[in-house]
């Protein structure tokens, strides 16, 4: 079946068709989209955010359905003394991690009226990617982080907030497990911040993404050794359009899911069979074709932002240092091939897609 699915993912890279999707029910108790002021806070600080989680732990890891939610509580402190209790329903989520990891990815699923002007104000549905594996905390803080470039090299990103989450099984009476986690900003608030609206369209390809945005997510993704993703079939993507002249077709697409990248180097990420590469840590570039003026002009922002991209791996505080010191040497890989000849363009126009 994982053969499968991952022939599935490599014909979307090379040829744009559609797919189903799966339509996510919502609890009729439960926020509609558009029914709340999207104020939330939760995202305008990059500190460490402390929480709680109480439900049924057990049949949550046993279960593993994205279809069943169960009633949760999530506390978290605004004060020293003071905390606030959010009565929620959480489910899980996720394709491949849903099935693999003993703690899926969660979908938190907010109550109406149930705001406030604190942290989550105006959010209804938020996804957490937790630790999946004891002992797996290390490959979570280090999407985290790539994430976390991400954001530094283009506000058309989704944001991050890094959390310590306490996880207390309502069924049994043992000690919280704490690990650490990241939430993902919901496609409402990124279309408010942005002025944008979600394009679910699965015809398009990388032709109908704006030239620069297109480049710098391609070039991203080869710095950091992905190959998980795809416009056909908004693959690790989405797409979102604006109101304006300059966005004719689609706009903006925005990557997402970078657990497969050879800058995380989780133990499951295997590169696709197909593709001319032996570890997900080896590079090849899934970019449109340009013309080598057009690349070469595209990665130099990609050398202007070396230095604020080390800076947000080294100054990490939740890494070791020898972690850190491996990722930086993984960039290196990539900043090694700016020299005279312009190797990092030439390896790019090697394997480039002409879609």
């Amino acid at each position: 079946m994982k053969a499968a699915f991952i022939g599935l993912l490599l014909l979307s890279v090379f040829f744009p068709f559609p797919v189903s999707g799966q339509v996510e029910s919502n609890d009729t108790t439960f926020v509609i989209a558009d029914s709340q002021d999207f104020n939330a806070g939760l995202f305008d600080n990059d500190e460490l955010l402390k929480i709680f989680l109480r439900f049924d732990i057990k049949y949550y890891m046993k279960k593993k359905s994205e279809e069943e939610n169960l009633d949760a509580v999530l506390t978290y402190y605004i004060g020293d003394h003071d905390s606030i209790n959010k009565n929620i329903k959480v489910r899980a989520r996720g394709n491949f991690r849903r099935t693999f990891c003993d703690f899926p990815p969660l979908r938190l699923n907010f109550r109406i009226n149930d705001a406030d002007n604190e942290v989550f104000g105006g959010i209804d549905k938020l996804k957490l990617v937790p630790h999946c594996k004891i002992g797996f905390e290390t490959y979570i803080l280090k999407e985290y982080l790539t994430y976390r470039l991400y954001n530094a090299l283009t506000d058309n990103s989704l944001r991050v907030r890094l959390l310590e989450i306490n996880y207390i099984d309502t069924q049994k009476k043992k000690k919280p497990i704490r690990e650490y986690g990241f939430a993902i900003e919901p496609i409402e608030l990124y279309e408010k911040r942005t002025g944008t609206f979600e394009n679910v369209s699965t015809t398009l390809t990388q032709k109908n993404i704006m030239t620069d945005v297109m480049d710098r997510l391609a070039i991203f993704q080869y710095m950091i050794g992905n190959t998980d993703w795809s416009v056909p079939n908004l693959h690790n993507i989405q797409v979102f359009s604006k109101f304006d002249s300059r966005y004719p077709i689609s706009g903006v697409a925005v990557p997402y899911d970078f657990d497969y990248c050879g800058l995380v180097d989780a133990p499951y990420a295997l590169p696709f069979e197909e593709l001319p590469i032996q570890s997900v840590r080896d590079r090849l570039y899934l970019g449109i074709c340009r013309d080598e003026d057009v690349i070469l002009k595209a990665v130099q922002e990609f050398m202007e932002k070396k230095d604020e991209f080390y800076g947000v791996i080294n100054g990490f505080p939740y890494l070791r240092v020898k972690t850190k010191k491996q990722m930086i040497t993984y960039l290196n890989g990539f900043y090694g091939k700016f020299d005279k000849r312009n190797t990092v363009v030439y390896d790019m126009l090697k394997s480039c897609k002409d879609f």
